[in-house]
């Protein structure tokens, strides 16, 4: 079973920035693809960004410009890097992996991001 461990997230000032890591327990070249998501409370769980094992992103519409994915492959890890932090940013951060195709074959265990002043 892959474990993929999330770490990072805090409390932090609107306009300050956090970088959220996700460590794999094995290769990531093993996943097609990786994505960072978040959620709150009542709503669905909503792609933020991700990155194919060729290594093309994408982004929300609502974090393009702000946010950055990217991934070490030496040390198995991908990060989401997020600047210019809003209050609506706050949510609970997900790592997904998927080895084939769309479909999320594992997911951590989240990491709570609050944007407060």
């Amino acid at each position: 079973q892959v474990q993929n461990v999330e770490s990072g997230g805090g409390l932090v000032q609107p306009g300050g920035s956090l970088r959220l890591s996700c460590a794999a327990s094995e290769s990531i070249f093993s996943f097609i693809r990786m994505g960072w998501y978040r959620q709150t409370p009542g709503k669905q769980r909503e792609l933020v960004a991700g990155i194919t094992r060729g290594g093309s992103t994408n982004y929300a519409d609502s974090v393009k410009g702000r946010f950055t994915i990217s991934r070490d492959n030496a040390k198995n890890t991908v990060h989401l890097q997020m600047n210019s932090l809003k209050p609506e940013d706050t949510a609970v951060y997900y790592c997904g992996l998927s080895r084939f195709g769309a479909t999320i074959d594992y997911w951590g265990q989240g990491t709570q991001v609050t944007v407060s002043s």
